[in-house]
């Protein structure tokens, strides 16, 4: 006899086995970051070593500059991409994916040469540290985009494949740049590894980037694409602003000793760069199956990474001196006493990231943009007022004040944005 069962009952196993492929899908993506994170970590701390602080200065400056780059190829691309395209019919995916992939090609191909252009131009120290950073610039933004490809067909084991790839590539890379011993060489070690990965994840896909679709893909997505480009240039750029003010301020070296004191909350940064890959398309899913949780998954999404941050920031006070130098080499001295407000600046800047994935995932791309928007003017006068008061302590503690009030910010609208989401549904099932 068959026995009889009510319908919460047939419902648990469908819930239990949507948490499982949601802490699975969660697993990879942390491991995709873990990947991303020991790589830049590795790398930072490869330069700063090899280098010392004035020219990791440099390297610094092109860092920042790829961080603007890559944001704007995210913007035009990959946003819209996980937003619209996750969880969706493979055929539907692949198509996307084509167009998306050659859009983040293409927005590496024009920077690129632009970045070319204004190193061969500047010259100096810096000019040939940006003329490379444009000839690696399609690489490594092709493999950016193939990491958000993955992540919103809930591929995140491909991904993580594809970042053990880039770090595989980088270890002989790195060594045959320490023998040259420039900042040059670096900027080329480091994109020319990931320009194998790039290749690599056109035959993890099967996908060929289509740069023709380019144009297709910026029509079809301009409602999303053009207010997230904004929104991530305001972001990046101000981040650039302000190392490049900070050198105009206080010194080049200032800048790598920022950097220094970043790299040791790497995990957390790396983490926090990368985050949409997982949270946009996971809070997406949410949205699409239980939205009344969607905020309960945003608070406990940025809680926990803020609170992991503040344990970080604890345990790295601890360090003994010895192993920070070991580690850093010379930058250690300066960047260790900016431990506290480096890690007060991620915490806030975690918290806030669960609010951002929240409005992401909604769709709300305007209210989005004004968050970004006020939040990254505070980092810019945060960052910039505190090194005119007091160098480059002044900066990291301007900063993190900037952002934990930009955090109250992201959250003010999300709430906004839940609230407009919820009437919005109920006055549609009013209607039908």
């Amino acid at each position: 006899m068959t026995p009889v069962t009510t319908e919460g009952e047939t419902t648990k196993p469908r819930a239990a086995t949507a948490r499982r492929a949601l802490v699975g899908r969660l697993s990879w993506g942390l491991a995709d970051q873990a990947a991303s994170s020991m790589s830049n970590f590795a790398v930072g701390i490869y330069v700063a070593r090899s280098l010392g602080v004035t020219a990791f200065g440099v390297f610094s400056l092109a860092w920042v500059t790829y961080g603007v780059v890559l944001n704007v190829s995210r913007g035009l691309a990959t946003d819209p991409l996980v937003v619209r395209f996750s969880g969706v019919p493979d055929a539907s995916w692949r198509g996307a994916v084509a167009r998306s992939s050659g859009t983040a090609l293409g927005v590496g191909a024009a920077l690129g040469a632009a970045c070319l252009v204004v190193g061969l131009g500047v010259g100096g120290r810096v000019g040939p540290a940006f003329a490379c950073l444009g000839v690696v610039l399609p690489g490594l933004l092709l493999q950016d985009a193939w990491r958000f490809a993955f992540f919103a067909a809930g591929a995140g084991r491909k991904a993580f494949v594809n970042d053990l790839v880039w770090g595989i590539a980088l270890v002989p890379a790195m060594v045959v740049a320490a023998r040259v011993g420039s900042v040059s060489a670096f900027v080329l070690a480091w994109g020319g590894s990931a320009a194998v990965a790039a290749v690599y994840g056109c035959l993890q896909s099967g996908i060929r980037p289509r740069s023709t679709g380019a144009r297709e893909w910026l029509r079809a997505h301009r409602d999303l694409g053009y207010r997230y480009l904004v929104e991530n240039v305001s972001n990046s750029g101000a981040g650039q602003l302000r190392a490049y003010g900070l050198g105009a301020i206080v010194g080049v070296g200032a800048v790598g000793v920022i950097r220094g004191a970043e790299l040791l909350l790497g995990p957390f940064l790396a983490l926090l760069m990368g985050l949409s890959l997982v949270t946009v398309a996971e809070a997406a899913r949410v949205l699409r199956r239980a939205p009344h949780r969607l905020g309960t998954f945003c608070l406990l999404l940025g809680g926990g990474q803020a609170v992991a941050a503040l344990l970080w920031g604890g345990a790295l006070l601890l360090v003994p001196g010895r192993l920070g130098e070991l580690v850093l080499g010379g930058v250690w001295s300066s960047a260790s006493e900016l431990i506290v407000p480096v890690t007060l600046g991620v915490a806030g800047a975690g918290l806030g990231t669960g609010a951002a994935a929240g409005l992401r995932a909604l769709g709300a791309a305007r209210l989005s943009l004004r968050s970004q928007l006020i939040a990254s003017a505070c980092y810019l006068v945060g960052g910039l007022g505190g090194a005119a008061v007091a160098g480059t302590a002044g900066s990291a503690w301007g900063v993190a004040a900037a952002t934990v009030c930009s955090s109250a910010v992201w959250w003010l609208q999300l709430r906004s944005a839940l609230r407009e989401h919820n009437q919005n549904t109920i006055r549609e099932v009013r209607t039908s």
